[in-house]
């Protein structure tokens, strides 16, 4: 007993209502008729559909709330982003980039006993801050990792019914690299600043040749590679510089990221060049200058596309009611000790 008051004190001392369910609850203020309350709504909404939250507009975007039926063609779901329907709501999807500098953005007000918030992440250690406050707050996790409770990958591959042909775009151009976060003594600017010396690189981005959306597939499609080096080495990090910009220009992608292991988890072996696979930037430039007079070698990065074709969700909805989906097939309730612990174990 003496134990349950010292945690519920220091919860409370740092501003947060505890995610673990006690049977006990009027500590905090709550009254036995408000847990009842609480507890006929949560009934009410698990027999029909779940009221979910976007505490924060991701990125300040916002983005429609009726689709996750109309879409997505998942039932029973209810995007809301009205606070005022916080102790209602059976569950809080919070953007961790929006909350990570002021704790007091987090929820303030008691915590519903049903109530369960879904920790959402698409950004890899390098960007995130101020882990260790959402100790014991959270019940799911929703990140670009495959082993999170809500899997969200910025793309992934889906097998054809049956083989299609397909054809490679005209290609005049070798090597092009879209950067807009340039960090000296970074691993993929080292690696691309020895790379360089050895074939031709045409650069987009802030600091070098501009590029606009409306022009970038059509500029990237010219070329036969593209440099996808991501800004982090992480488990699962694989990013919109593969998915999108590589893939969807029909260059074939140079990585520079997780392992080639990681990377044939979701993909083809031969889908991609990985940096790794050459013992020096001269070696993997020699092999790229091989490929570009071997069309036969060229074309077997392709051989995939008779098989599978990219998939990616491009809109926040499509997360918010992929989340509220596995809170339906999840009721159980757990709570996440240390999402730190957990999402750090990941880094390299």
């Amino acid at each position: 007993v003496l134990f349950v008051i010292f945690l519920t004190w220091s919860w409370h001392r740092a501003g947060f209502s505890t995610a673990i369910e006690c049977k006990h609850r009027d500590i905090d203020g709550t009254t036995a008729d408000d847990l009842q309350k609480d507890s006929q709504i949560s009934v009410h909404k698990k027999e029909n559909e779940l009221l979910i939250l976007v505490w924060v507009w991701p990125f300040g975007e916002t983005f429609p709330l009726n689709t996750c039926q109309s879409v997505y063609g998942i039932s029973g779901c209810k995007l809301t982003a009205d606070r005022s329907l916080y102790k209602m709501a059976d569950a809080l999807v919070i953007h961790h980039v929006d909350i990570m500098y002021n704790r007091s953005s987090l929820p303030q007000d008691p915590r519903p006993h049903h109530q369960r918030w879904v920790w959402f992440n698409l950004e890899p250690p390098l960007i995130i801050k101020n882990l260790h406050f959402l100790d014991n707050l959270f019940n799911m996790t929703m990140t670009f990792r495959q082993d999170s409770d809500v899997y969200r990958p910025y793309g992934r591959i889906e097998a054809l019914k049956q083989p299609q042909s397909f054809t490679i775009p005209a290609k005049s151009k070798l090597v092009a690299w879209v950067v807009s976060k340039w960090y000296p003594g970074a691993r993929r600017i080292a690696y691309y600043e020895e790379l360089q010396k050895y074939i031709p690189i045409d650069v987009y981005g802030k600091k070098h040749m501009k590029l606009s959306w409306d022009d970038f597939y059509k500029t990237i499609s010219q070329y036969k590679f593209y440099l996808a080096f991501e800004n982090s080495i992480y488990k699962d990090y694989i990013t919109e510089k593969l998915w999108s910009n590589a893939f969807d220009s029909w260059a074939v992608p140079v990585v520079l990221g997780t392992s080639r292991q990681n990377y044939e988890r979701f993909l083809p072996g031969e889908a991609f060049i990985h940096v790794d696979d050459f013992p020096s930037a001269k070696d993997l430039a020699d092999y790229l200058v091989q490929l570009d007079n071997d069309d036969e070698g060229y074309k077997k990065y392709f051989n995939w596309r008779s098989l599978y074709r990219v998939r990616r969700e491009t809109g926040w909805d499509s997360s918010y009611c992929e989340a509220c989906r596995a809170l339906k097939q999840a009721p159980d309730y757990q709570v996440i000790s240390s999402v730190k612990k957990w999402f750090l174990e990941g880094t390299k």
